[in-house]
């Protein structure tokens, strides 16, 4: 995608069809009282179009939104347009990535199924560096320390004020894929032990043998749950990446669905404690 919505715009936008939906009035009849076409209605619903902060106080309004709910709304619409920096060593993130950066750094729940690689939030800094010259041909030192520096900086999600609840799946090709020499798997192994001891992270592993059809455990995907401070729906979302694209699923059908996935796949993995000591096991075996 070319341009990504912020992650205010979609929370404004969620709740301005949410209360139109409540209030009884359709798209036609919103679009006749701000005096444009429907269409428009629909391009601001999907978070497709910003909205200028009178045109909210208009909808609100007429959707019978009380006047703290409604300034609530205006203070998105304010906003709605800010987002992070793209520029310096962040700008190395693609369009269709940046979205996601936003909504990782604002969630509250997060569940992630890696299938081959360790998920980048669980990367020590040696595992970053080596995916980064290995899969990447002519990359400058430059090119090199900027990506790891992006990829650090989203990890400061371990240490927010407002600590988010992470879970990770992880099949146990994540952990026999050699990614650098042994020194750095052994790292990386001993890394993710620590770092599923937090009170706030739970890392599990699908090993080879889990009893779950193999084609279950062949996506990778992740749940982000984010809250709405001040305004009734919180977001819900299923990232799926690709090469070189990405999709972002908020129709209830398609969370529902991964949602259940992520379930079957849970009971399947080994417990949190079972996992840590598997990883021990598997970075004593690296050489």
């Amino acid at each position: 995608m070319a341009t990504t919505p912020t992650v205010r715009r979609l929370l404004l936008s969620n709740e301005l069809k949410r209360l139109r939906e409540q209030a009884g009035v359709d798209a036609d009849k919103a679009a006749q009282h701000l005096g444009c076409r429907t269409t428009k209605i629909s391009r601001i619903e999907l978070a497709q179009s910003s909205i200028q902060a009178g045109d909210v106080k208009l909808l609100t309004e007429l959707y019978g939104a009380d006047a703290d709910h409604a300034e609530v709304l205006l203070d998105l619409a304010r906003g709605q347009n800010q987002r992070g920096r793209w520029t310096g060593y962040r700008a190395l993130y693609p369009d269709w990535f940046r979205l996601f950066v936003d909504l990782e750094r604002d969630a509250a729940v997060l569940k992630s199924v890696e299938v081959e690689v360790v998920p980048g939030l669980l990367q020590t800094e040696n595992y970053i560096q080596a995916l980064f010259e290995n899969g990447h041909t002519g990359g400058t030192d430059e090119y090199l320390e900027n990506s790891v520096m992006a990829r650090k900086e989203r990890q400061t999600i371990f240490t927010r004020r407002e600590m988010p609840q992470l879970s990770f799946i992880l099949s146990e090709s994540c952990l026999r894929r050699a990614i650098g020499g042994p020194g750095v798997m052994r790292e990386q192994l001993l890394h993710l032990v620590e770092v599923g001891r937090r009170r706030n992270v739970q890392i599990q592993v699908l090993p080879f043998n889990a009893r779950t059809y193999a084609g279950q455990a062949a996506y990778r995907f992740t749940l982000l749950n984010i809250p709405a401070s001040g305004v009734s729906t919180p977001l819900d979302f299923v990232y799926v990446e690709s090469h070189d694209d990405a999709r972002y699923l908020d129709a209830h059908d398609a969370v529902a669905s991964y949602g259940a996935l992520w379930d079957r796949l849970q009971a399947a993995a080994l417990g949190p404690v079972e996992s840590r000591e598997f990883l021990a096991e598997v970075a004593e075996q690296v050489n």
